[in-house]
């Protein structure tokens, strides 16, 4: 999902004011109709899932939307939500049948039916939005539905495809109000999440509500929650310091994050592992200045990793020499084995070899407002220009027109957040480095195809580290792009707000319904 959240192996809660009494630490009853207002710079792409792949359109989908199945705080298995149940039929791993709740009602009143289920996964893929989510769904052959059965034929094994339910391209949506052959406009949603969409302004604010015909997973509806959306990190900062806000997540500026205090009375601070990373994508396409893989290895034997989250990042986030990022089964560090260090030399060597003019120019993209972006890519700017190897022409583009920019093949590099769908390393693999992912790079490999589908077919997810490894090292050879760090995961919220440690994890979901007053 562009731009894991992991189970939280090792999480910081610091909590100001420690020494409150016991029971002021408890949910306040009283309060539950006060609104909690929650400030993001995540942005959303569409309310259509069909048409978002993107971690602030999923975050609001995980509210408004129900799956068949979702995860509980930290864990690394789906659990039924809209379905009662949900299980392989074969030991092959290539058909999967959910049998659907019987109490599910859309607010309209309308009863959800698995020919809601099967609509809702049909149009993903029929519809194939540039940005959208049906890369996610490419082993789904067809899907079946029969009374409260809903049956998924897949191409090929795939032992993860439960985890790909549970995410926002398994949004289940009312048949009868999208439709089937393009996206949905408007501001309207109809889903059976545990929140209805009262109002949305593009770019501002979505206002949500519990909705009291919700039935699932989860037992707490939650409190009235708006969503404001901000354009950068700094209007984030200035929003917070009014107290404008209840609830801060993903992104404050570095340098406030670095200067975070646990003695701070005033605010309560969720400092977490991560394993949210961000890479440099290159375009490998025919005519691109990228195209020749010993150019894209020069690029790798410049990068300076450790320079750039100091100066960049303050230390919120940490070097990342690998496709897969650390706490994740199969994490290995095949770029730090391949470029240990940044070294000019090796990378004239390759460019002379590869016979291109130097110095090499290629255009640089990346989303503004999205955290330190722009410093990001002034650094990396500097460090690939300053042997004269390469010229770099950055630009800045707004989220929604950077997506479709890189996604029609306009930039030769871009650099691209990456939430994980589910937490398991499959998500690094496939929608990143696999044929037809969603990077939209044009990079094509058989044998990483081969690994990818050999990881797929083992359900002890745990056997598949060693395949993993294979793949990202055939990666650091191929170098469709470059990681660069992975993020260390913040939510402050003020000392009236509890719940912001499980407001995200690994799984993928933003529970805003965990957010309470004290």
């Amino acid at each position: 999902m562009r731009s894991v959240r992991l189970w939280i192996p090792a999480a910081l809660l610091v909590v100001a004011g420690a020494g409150v009494a016991g029971w002021q630490l408890m949910p306040a009853k009283g309060n539950d109709n006060r609104t909690i207002t929650v400030g993001t710079t995540d942005a959303v792409t569409s309310l259509d899932p069909a048409g978002a792949y993107d971690a602030g359109s999923w975050a609001l989908f995980s509210n408004v939307f129900q799956s068949l199945l979702t995860f509980e705080p930290g864990g690394a298995k789906p659990v039924p939500d809209a379905a009662k149940s949900c299980a392989f039929t074969d030991t092959g791993l290539r058909t999967y049948r959910c049998t659907l709740r019987d109490d599910l009602t859309f607010p309209s009143g309308r009863t959800m039916t698995a020919a809601d289920v099967k609509f809702s996964f049909d149009r993903v893929k029929r519809i194939n939005d540039e940005v959208g989510p049906a890369s996610l769904l490419s082993t789904l052959g067809s899907v079946d539905a029969s009374g409260r059965t809903v049956t998924f034929h897949l191409s090929s094994p795939d032992a993860t495809f439960p985890f790909k339910l549970a995410t926002g391209a398994g949004s289940i949506v009312d048949s009868t109000r999208y439709p089937r052959r393009s996206l949905r406009t408007g501001t309207g949603v109809d889903g059976t999440g545990p929140y209805v969409l009262k109002a949305y302004t593009q770019g501002a604010k979505a206002v949500l509500a519990p909705y009291p015909g919700y039935k699932g997973a989860v037992d707490d509806l939650g409190r009235p929650v708006v969503l404001r959306y901000y354009a950068n990190s700094g209007a984030l900062q200035v929003a917070w310091k009014a107290k404008e806000l209840d609830v801060v997540a993903r992104q404050l500026p570095p340098a406030v994050l670095a200067a975070l205090s646990p003695s701070d009375p005033a605010q309560r601070v969720t400092e977490a592992d991560s394993a949210e990373t961000r890479n440099l994508v290159l375009n490998v396409r025919e005519g691109s200045p990228l195209h020749d893989r010993r150019v894209r290895q020069a690029l790798a034997s410049l990068v300076d990793r450790e320079t750039l989250v100091d100066r960049t990042y303050r230390g919120t986030t940490d070097p990342l020499y690998g496709l897969i990022p650390a706490g994740i089964t199969g994490h290995a560090t095949s770029f730090f084995d391949s470029y240990p260090k940044p070294d000019p030399k090796k990378a004239r060597a390759l460019l002379t070899e590869a016979g291109v003019s130097l110095p090499v120019r290629f255009t640089y993209g990346f989303a503004e407002g999205r955290g330190a972006a722009g410093e990001e890519a002034a650094e990396l700017k500097r460090q690939l220009e300053a042997d004269g190897l390469f010229k770099v022409t950055t630009e800045g583009f707004e989220w929604t027109e950077f997506q479709k920019k890189y996604a029609e093949g306009g930039l030769d590099a871009w650099a691209v957040g990456w939430v994980a769908d589910y937490p398991d390393a499959d998500t690094f693999g496939a929608p990143l480095v696999g044929t037809g992912n969603s990077m939209k790079n044009g990079y094509t490999d058989k044998d990483v195809d081969r690994l990818i589908k050999e990881t797929r077919q083992d359900a002890d997810r745990s056997r598949t580290a060693d395949a993993f490894r294979r793949l990202q090292a055939q990666v650091a050879q191929d170098v469709p792009l470059i990681p660069l760090w992975q993020r260390r995961d913040y939510v402050i919220s003020s000392e009236d707000v509890s719940g912001g440690e499980y407001l995200s994890d690994g799984t993928g979901v933003f529970r805003l319904w965990q957010l309470s007053w004290l």
